[in-house]
């Protein structure tokens, strides 16, 4: 669901406000999900799934981390998000009593709910839930972000449906890639890090440099929010273009990997909490992410460098802080 998390993806945009007094919290940390005042239960329905909130009733709705928007309409589609990295959403009925879908002629049974709220699959069905637009339409959304964006002296609120931006309906191409074949990697035009059979990633001495510019992603930021699968991790090599490969991870992105979808202004770099480790972010993103900062900041092209690591200071042989 956008709501929690993906397309608000803006790691190149310029958000058109300076950070507020971060240390002295002016507004709720919910933002835009405390949705008009409705706040936690406008997602997680204290009372009967999709229902308690006005939508349509079914078998197992709400029956995992209480959601309470309709996942029906997703059963069965495939979205093939950039890079085409594609994820299917499964039926998620009960298999006693839910109907069998059938979406482009193929059959999808009711199969239950994965037997944990943080499955990868389960939360790109809930942020999709909310932040589709197309399959599964919403009422009462704006549309567009809170937060307003200026470049350039031009001013604008981006899109919050990855299925209607204004491009094509259905078009996800544009959205960045979640999912079992969305994976950072480790190796040639990326960062100096190896990948253990398990999938663990262990930096290496550019990378650890990076953790110090930035902050640690791998253990607040989104390489610690990676889904790992049930079975244990694993990693594969493939090419990644003439004469480059790399070492894939397993573990892969979904839409909460880049996104926390419970604070949009404030994140803690060490995750203590505390005043000193507090840092601006924007947009829901889980990483000190501060682009209101338009005279000197870094912090939101660091940001992508958490996975992007080709593109960052550090692997150019350069140590540039983050401001």
């Amino acid at each position: 669901m956008k709501r929690i998390a993906l397309v608000l993806f803006l790691a190149l945009a310029v958000a058109g406000y300076a950070a507020a007094q971060v240390t002295s919290p002016t507004l709720d940390v919910l933002g835009a999900h405390n949705v008009y005042g409705r706040g936690c239960e406008a997602c997680h329905a204290v009372h009967s799934g999709a229902a308690g909130n006005g939508g349509n009733s079914s078998w197992n709705s709400g029956n995992l981390a209480l959601w309470g928007e309709d996942l029906t309409p997703l059963y069965g589609q495939t979205f093939t998000f950039a890079g085409n990295n594609v994820v299917t959403i499964p039926n998620y009925g009960d298999p006693t009593h839910s109907p069998t879908v059938t979406v482009g002629g193929v059959a999808f049974a009711p199969q239950g709910l994965p037997s944990s709220s943080d499955d990868g699959t389960f939360v790109i069905a809930a942020c999709l839930s909310c932040h589709d637009g197309n399959v599964a339409v919403v009422g009462m959304m704006r549309g567009t972000t809170v937060e307003t964006v200026s470049i350039s002296g031009k001013s604008f609120n981006p899109p919050t449906l990855l299925g209607n931006d204004g491009s094509a309906p259905g078009n996800y191409l544009n959205d960045h890639p979640v999912g079992p074949t969305a994976n950072p990697w480790c190796g040639a035009y990326s960062w100096d890090c190896t990948v253990s059979a398990t999938g663990a990633i262990t930096p290496g001495p550019n990378q650890t440099q990076f953790f110090t510019d930035y902050f640690n992603v791998q253990a607040t930021g989104p390489l610690g929010a990676l889904v790992t699968p049930a079975a244990g991790g694993g990693s594969y090599s493939v090419p990644f273009g003439p004469g480059l490969t790399g070492t894939f991870t397993t573990d892969w992105i979904t839409c909460t990997t880049c996104h926390d979808q419970h604070d949009m202004q404030y994140f803690s770099v060490d995750g203590s909490g505390s005043a000193a480790s507090i840092k601006p972010t924007h947009f829901f993103v889980r990483g000190w992410y501060n682009p209101g900062n338009t005279t000197t900041s870094n912090s939101a092209a660091q940001f992508c460098r958490s996975c992007h690591g080709g593109e960052s200071n550090e692997m150019h042989g350069q140590t540039v802080p983050t401001t």
